[in-house]
């Protein structure tokens, strides 16, 4: 299984521009020809462009360090030399870029062929052809080409989907997102089972469909980064909507309440404006006797703070078409707003 690269560090270095050239005329019968040395080329800038085909950034785990080319330098007859090429670096869509030594954010491509300049060329040195004037007709000197630009880059790649889902280890987001999509991630009774997120489309009428992403589990001290830690929390910041996840399983044993309040806790812990994300709320596995049992009890609670719940038996499939109509539903809304 090709694993989710999320961080890769990577060397870059721009091309140095060619030196001009120094020269002059050579032809018969004119003892004294005049300047003709050409420009250097211009060195190759370092770009970085997001491929809508690329999902991690595990290529650049194994290739660490580009170099654009140099720019040629000058000739004599007034041949200038040529620019270097362009190095196009390509990475996935959602990629955030750093300048891993001063953590300055350099760029956040979130587009399709989205690009950016990460280091400049240097630009190619004069010729003393152009340094002639009337007082100094055979000038000897030229410039060098403009030195290279290199640094040390962080890219981070976050998720970009619409809908999050989340819960704590083995609450059955896997299952969920296995249902409602045709993604289909690795499923099992213990916890950790998924160790990378997953990201599915879901269809809900009409040819409208919305991007879900299966988040990893996150448990109490997740911020710290406890668990799967902080790695997956920054995988959420980008979704719209959040469908929170309740184990109701009498085998777990798990207090649906108190994981509800936990993990909302780990989310503002990590970033006030992720807690503020909306949220459906679904307690999941009501195909279990107990299971209803327990949902009646833990109703009463979100009545009291007015939030209106969704069960749901990812299993079975129970409740799974209200759940992805309200989820549709949010969504259209927000777009409007």
């Amino acid at each position: 299984m090709v694993k989710f690269i999320d961080e890769a560090k990577i060397y870059i270095k721009s091309g140095a521009g060619g030196r001009g050239c120094v020269s002059f005329r050579r032809e018969k019968y004119v003892p004294r020809g005049g300047p003709n040395g050409g420009d250097g080329g211009d060195g190759g800038d370092v770009v970085m462009i997001t491929n809508e085909n690329m999902s991690s950034l595990l290529d650049h785990r194994y290739r660490q360090h580009y170099r654009a080319k140099r720019g040629e330098h000058g000739k004599g007859k007034d041949m200038h030399g040529k620019n270097a090429d362009t190095l196009y670096i390509p990475v996935p869509i959602g990629t955030i870029i750093r300048d891993l030594d001063t953590g300055e954010v350099l760029g956040d491509l979130t587009e399709a062929n989205e690009t950016l300049l990460v280091a400049k060329g240097g630009r190619g040195g004069k010729g003393n052809a152009r340094f002639a004037t009337s007082t100094n007709q055979a000038p000897k000197t030229a410039e060098p080409g403009g030195e290279s630009q290199e640094r040390t880059l962080l890219l981070e790649l976050k998720l970009l989907a619409d809908v999050g889902i989340i819960g704590f280890p083995n609450a059955g987001k896997s299952t969920l997102i296995s249902r409602i999509s045709a993604a289909r991630p690795k499923v099992a009774d213990y916890p950790f089972t998924t160790l990378v997120p997953n990201l599915g489309v879901v269809s809900y009428g009409d040819g409208k469909t919305f991007v879900v992403a299966d988040i990893p589990g996150i448990i109490e001290g997740a911020h710290e980064g406890a668990g799967l830690g902080i790695q997956f929390l920054k995988h959420i910041e980008r979704t719209k909507l959040l469908i929170h996840l309740l184990d109701l399983s009498p085998v777990t044993g798990r207090d649906p309440v108190e994981d509800y309040e936990t993990l909302n806790r780990e989310l503002k812990a990590y970033s006030r404006e992720l807690s503020k994300k909306p949220q459906i709320v679904a307690p999941n596995k009501i195909d279990i006797t107990e299971s209803r049992i327990k949902l009646e009890e833990i109703k009463k609670y979100f009545d009291k703070k007015r939030i209106k719940i969704y069960p749901i038996s990812s299993a079975t499939g129970e409740g799974l078409k209200e759940l992805v109509r309200e989820t549709g539903k949010k969504l259209e809304k927000m777009k409007k707003n």
